[in-house]
């Protein structure tokens, strides 16, 4: 029988599978793991097979399985029809035997955190937006919360590091995102954890985002920034690999994506009110005041992106944060 590796989890019709349940699957061959859900990488012989979103990063396309460089089956999960709660609920269960869970304390990471009952990580600089109100969010719902504050040197040291892997390392707004992220996953290696369950997804396909307010054509608006979340998942995954391990995304389970997408955009933001649909579900599982707050983008309310500037005009680019990550690029690339 030939060698099995899986990096991830699979699961089918809501159920985990495993190891020896997907050999068993296998022994009909690889075209069996076509129904899978899961978030995984997996080679069987000259086989590899990989998730239908791509959350787990590969060789081969999103979607497909491959055999001796040959796509010969896709991988489609198609679970029973439910609602947005049921589906987030299943999401969230199905990745809550294990990890740890990226925490803000806005509605995203506060369901998910809820419904997964997972040790919390949050970052931001001391005295910083996301650090008050993750604290005030965690001891309302009685979670285990740890904070992680960086120094700004720290902040430089992070930016080293994440700039030599993401796709557009010049990218302030990319950079530091990256940077956030690289905080919370080097907390989760040092805790001995793989998995780190996230809200990545939420605000593109709940209409979460600013902008969304004052859209001439929110479907269309959507629909690019969804399409987009393929080049988010790449640059996420590349900053938790670099310490050992992957950002779980629950709202980019198949359940949940299908749900969602079925909402027409004007229900996602109406009344001023963004991501509406997240919103109505989430307070059916935690405080109103946590499920309705509005929240800073994570560079923002981590205060990242102001330590990156003081960064640069330490560095002598007074006014451009991109030169600033141009030379640290230059630099960590060896240009």
């Amino acid at each position: 029988m030939p060698t099995m590796n899986l990096k991830g989890w699979i699961e089918r019709d809501g159920v985990r599978l495993t190891p020896a349940d997907v050999e068993q699957l296998l022994e009909v061959g690889p075209e069996a793991l076509n129904g899978c859900g899961g978030e995984f990488l997996l080679t069987y012989g000259d086989c590899t097979a990989r998730d239908a979103f791509g959350i787990m990063p590969g060789p081969v396309p999103p979607g497909t399985i491959c055999c001796d460089g040959r796509e010969v089956a896709r991988v489609a999960p198609d679970p029973a029809p439910c609602t947005l709660e049921e589906a987030i609920v299943t999401a969230v269960g199905l990745r809550s035997d294990e990890g740890a869970v990226a925490f803000s304390g806005g509605v995203d990471s506060a369901l998910v955190a809820h419904l997964a009952r997972l040790p919390c990580v949050a970052v931001g600089l001391e005295g910083s937006h996301d650090v008050r109100r993750a604290a005030a969010a965690a001891r309302m719902m009685g979670l285990d919360l740890e904070i992680v504050t960086p120094t700004e040197d720290e902040v430089a040291e992070a930016l080293a590091r994440v700039v030599r892997v993401i796709p557009d390392p010049t990218n302030p707004l990319e950079a530091s995102i990256a940077t956030t992220l690289s905080f919370v996953a080097a907390w989760a290696k040092e805790r001995g954890h793989t998995r780190i369950l996230a809200g990545q997804g939420a605000d593109e396909l709940f209409g979460g985002y600013a902008r969304y307010l004052t859209s001439p054509d929110l479907a269309a608006e959507l629909e690019r920034d969804y399409a987009d979340l393929a080049r988010q998942r790449t640059r996420d995954q590349a900053v938790a690999a670099l310490h050992g391990a992957y950002f779980s995304m629950p709202y980019l389970d198949v359940r949940v994506v299908r749900a969602a997408r079925a909402i027409p955009a004007r229900e996602k933001v109406r009344g001023g009110v963004r991501k509406h649909p997240l919103r109505v579900v989430a307070e059916r599982h935690i405080p109103a005041e946590v499920a309705r707050a509005e929240k800073k983008a994570m560079q923002y309310g981590s205060g990242i992106w102001r330590a990156m500037q003081r960064l640069a005009r330490d560095n002598g680019y007074k006014k451009s944060v991109q030169g600033y990550l141009t030379e640290i690029s230059r630099a960590e690339h060896d240009y």
